[in-house]
């Protein structure tokens, strides 16, 4: 994008939107790095503000934020574009003079973060830190604390670095000592690996059974960079990296991040991605509440939002956290935004999830934006137009709204001209209710908001035995994470749920004693084949880890298809005791060579690293490495872990790397999390942690005001059944 790098590097002068007000000219200008924008005002002499460009998560084109929208009418979309920080860091939203001049920054910032991505974003980080004075080369007073190779690569002897002395020092940082004794371990001559050798590595390393000789010669042809080596069959030790850092050599089975799972079947027996307050981008009692919230968490995937609905000024209904001082957001801006952005990311259906403390007359407000914003994506009747007999799939519901709230009547008196043609009706209004307590106070329901809700009903949960009774499958019973577990640790009741789960969706929310928007750990509810288990999505932590984990899986698309034992009413499944069902058979993890983690800033890093096991509570499970006395940068433990597993189907794994502290808490570096079952078996990795963005989460504080990737020394992990 050579055009737009030349345009970045001169410089620009854009207007910083941050309100319909607040629209101020900044100059923006990529420094020489390639990794670092600032941007100052006219009068701010040498002030400036910088970020990096591995700070960004997304840019959105045109008016697609809050604050973009607002001045809609002021500025052209095609002048206009937003950059997402990563965390809780606030939008950048920009207008550039001229469509071309916003093209240039939108293509070459894109183009900047793809070249991080392929080129491992943590020699940035390195080169960054250490280029104290901005100018963005590195002298060797500068580097001389972080390496020592800096000598060996300086061959001119100038004290900076040109360019072929960069990529020496370059290949020394990623001299891989451990890789380059699998390496030589699978090569007749040390120097290459023969199609016959790569076959073995592939066989006895990777535990590759199937087809092993047309994929080690389709592995030469894709990732040998020597053409002489090609010619000759062979590969390289590069070629050998690059393969084990693509997407082939990671511990993610690479035909698992596609959609794999069959989506024709109810949606009772998915799980499905959830969250809880989706308007608030902090805590729940002074936060701000935003359209960026739905936007955020639909945009990765989430299929089920929620929206808190209260009376406003001029007749127009809001959304924010009821009864406390969060900021108040328009209900038909809310629903735009869903409209917008529901299926950008997973054409699957998306739940609103509606807590509704409206009167009437604003009830038939809601109905109206419902019916006006959302068109045709709003479902508004059984899909074949008949009496439903059971919940349709998300295949059936593709591009389809559905919403969860309470209805007068069921399904039922839809078809069979026994419907009520009362335009109101009451309802008891208890779940929907965030309080631990049942409140069985009534409600007053508009029939026009009652008829926009077909396969979600919101009721209330009595019991098991009398849901087993007398629920329909198109009911939704909600529940507080402290009420699911008292009946998921009730002797019996395990079970029950399980079976209640096979039949109808479930939802169940963080505490609202919970007003720093922390998470609980949704495993423990996906064991019951709970499906809607909403989780705060802005707040990082262990339980937006292992959703992250959960849903990386069938391409991301926000549903995962629950394992068999979970789906059908006759299987006898309790988590308390997985050895008793039927086809048990459990997995045995060893982990062997655990990874390196990278340097922490201003510190040396003395890691070690945990290996957690999450699912049924059986299996529940944690064990780590020693630690690594002063040694962040290459670190190589040579430890075996080992697990037993007794319900696989359900477990997640997750890595965790620490600096481990004598005196206090060990400090989180980063963690990267999967299903055990998305794991390739027996392999020789390299794969990323992540460290969350700046939070300070329950328990979690944050070294990096970005997210690090780490780049980790092989892990061989082998799965024996």
């Amino acid at each position: 994008s050579g055009a737009s790098d030349k345009s970045m590097l001169v410089g620009t002068i854009m207007r910083k939107i941050k309100s319909r007000t607040w629209k101020k000219q900044r100059y923006f200008k990529l420094q020489d790095d390639c990794m670092t924008i600032w941007y100052k005002s006219k009068k701010a002499g040498n002030s400036h503000s910088t970020f990096s460009v591995s700070d960004v998560e997304a840019i959105r084109e045109g008016h697609q934020s809050e604050v973009l929208l607002s001045i809609a009418d002021e500025f052209p979309a095609d002048r206009c574009f937003t950059l997402v920080f990563r965390g809780r860091r606030g939008n950048l939203d920009l207008v550039a003079e001229s469509a071309e001049e916003a093209q240039s920054w939108i293509r070459g910032i894109r183009k900047l973060m793809e070249n991080l991505e392929n080129m491992g974003q943590w020699i940035g980080d390195w080169f960054r830190k250490a280029d104290k004075n901005n100018d963005g080369r590195m002298n060797f007073r500068e580097s001389y604390s972080l390496f020592s190779f800096f000598q060996m690569a300086d061959r001119s002897q100038s004290g900076t670095l040109e360019d072929d002395e960069f990529v020496l020092f370059y290949k020394m940082l990623t001299q891989r000592e451990d890789v380059l004794r699998v390496f030589q371990q699978f090569s007749l001559d040390g120097q290459t690996l023969s199609q016959s050798d790569l076959e073995d590595f592939l066989r006895d390393g990777q535990l590759e059974g199937d087809n092993v000789q047309q994929h080690a010669e389709t592995l030469i042809q894709r990732y040998e960079p020597s053409d002489t080596a090609k010619l000759l069959n062979a590969m390289t030790f590069d070629g050998f990296l690059m393969y084990l850092g693509s997407s082939e050599g990671s511990i993610f089975n690479p035909r698992w991040r596609e959609i794999f799972q069959d989506m024709s079947q109810p949606l009772c027996h998915y799980f499905i991605s959830s969250s809880h307050n989706t308007y608030l981008m902090e805590d729940q009692l002074r936060g701000q509440s935003s359209v960026e919230g739905y936007i955020r968490a639909l945009s990765r995937g989430c299929r089920c939002v929620e929206v808190d609905c209260w009376d406003g000024a001029n007749g127009e209904p809001i959304v924010y956290h009821g009864h406390t001082f969060t900021s108040r957001i328009l209900f038909k801006d809310v629903v735009t935004a869903v409209g917008n952005y529901a299926f950008k990311v997973s054409e699957y259906p998306v739940i609103l999830s509606m807590e509704n403390h409206c009167s009437v007359e604003q009830q038939r407000v809601m109905a109206r934006h419902l019916n006006q914003i959302l068109g045709n994506k709003l479902l508004k009747s059984t899909l074949d137009g008949k009496a439903a007999v059971g919940l349709p799939s998300p295949e059936d519901l593709k591009g389809k709204i559905l919403l969860k709230a309470k209805k007068l009547g069921g399904l039922e008196e839809s078809f069979s001209g026994t419907a009520d043609d009362s335009q109101t009706g009451e309802v008891s209004d208890d779940d929907e209710a965030e309080m631990e307590e049942d409140n069985k106070s009534k409600q007053r329901l508009s029939k026009e908001l009652s008829d926009c809700v077909v396969y979600c009903k919101s009721v209330h949960f009595s019991n098991f035995k009398h849901s087993h009774i007398h629920s329909k499958f198109y009911e939704v019973a909600s529940f507080t994470e402290s009420k699911a577990r008292r009946h998921l640790r009730d002797t019996g009741e395990s079970l029950a749920f399980v079976h209640h789960n096979c039949r109808q969706l479930t939802r169940v929310y963080p505490s609202g004693f919970r007003t720093d928007s922390s998470n609980f750990n949704p495993q423990e509810m996906w064991n019951a084949g709970c499906q809607i288990v909403a989780l705060n999505f802005q707040t990082a932590g262990e339980g937006m880890d292992l959703n992250d984990g959960m849903f990386r899986q069938n391409g991301g698309c926000g549903y995962v298809l629950k394992p068999g034992f979970m789906r059908e009413a006759e299987k006898t499944f309790d988590p308390e005791t997985p050895q008793k069902r039927d086809g048990y058979q459990p997995v045995v993890i060893s982990g062997q060579q655990l990874p390196k983690v990278n340097i922490k800033e201003d510190s040396i890093v003395d890691p070690l690293v945990r290996v957690e096991i999450y699912g049924v509570p059986l299996d529940q499970n944690r064990q780590e490495t020693r630690y690594i006395d002063n040694n962040g940068f290459n670190p190589v433990w040579y430890d075996t872990l080992r697990f037993t597993v007794h319900a696989p189907e359900l477990a997640m794994v997750r890595f965790v790397v620490e600096d481990y502290d004598k005196t206090s808490k060990n400090d989180f570096v980063g963690q990267y999390a999967l299903p055990l079952r998305c794991m390739q078996q027996g392999r020789v990795y390299f794969y990323s942690f992540y460290t969350h963005s700046t939070v300070t989460a329950k328990n979690y504080i944050c070294s990096s005001t970005h997210i690090v990737q780490l780049l980790l020394r092989t892990i061989s992990v082998l799965l024996h059944t």
